[in-house]
């Protein structure tokens, strides 16, 4: 058994990270594939419980085209948060350094902060 197979045993639902070009979106039939085992035997109530663009460039039309096909195929579960393509990003583990911490001020830590007020208020109205 896979640690995917694993992880979604254990798990009530997923959160699914899509990189902004197309190689990303040949994920999608992966993951839909996975899920379907994973609820047919071990999980049935398994779900998505959110989408993330990461890795996004809006200066390009692969991007855009993207992230439309991510955002018409999982509807309301894409985060409106985006991940940008970011090079601070990209520099923080060879720091051994979080994103976030690495340089607070970037685009992309800033991204992820906002992203983990999204999950917090998605969990507040849930729970309201």
């Amino acid at each position: 058994m896979s640690a995917t197979h694993k992880s979604g045993t254990a798990a009530a639902q997923i959160e699914a990270f899509w990189a902004g070009y197309a190689e990303g979106l040949e994920g999608l039939a992966d993951l839909g594939g996975t899920m379907r085992r994973v609820r047919g035997v071990l999980n049935p109530s398994l779900d998505i419980e959110g989408v993330l663009l990461t890795m996004y460039d809006d200066r390009t039309n692969l991007g855009q085209l993207v992230a439309r096909d991510v955002r018409d195929f999982f509807k309301e579960k894409v985060f409106n948060t985006i991940i940008p393509r970011n090079v601070r990003l990209g520099e923080a583990p060879s720091h051994g350094m979080p994103g976030v911490l690495y340089d607070t001020k970037s685009r992309g830590a800033a991204a992820y902060i906002a992203l983990a007020r999204e999950m917090l208020s998605r969990h507040a109205d849930r729970a309201a």
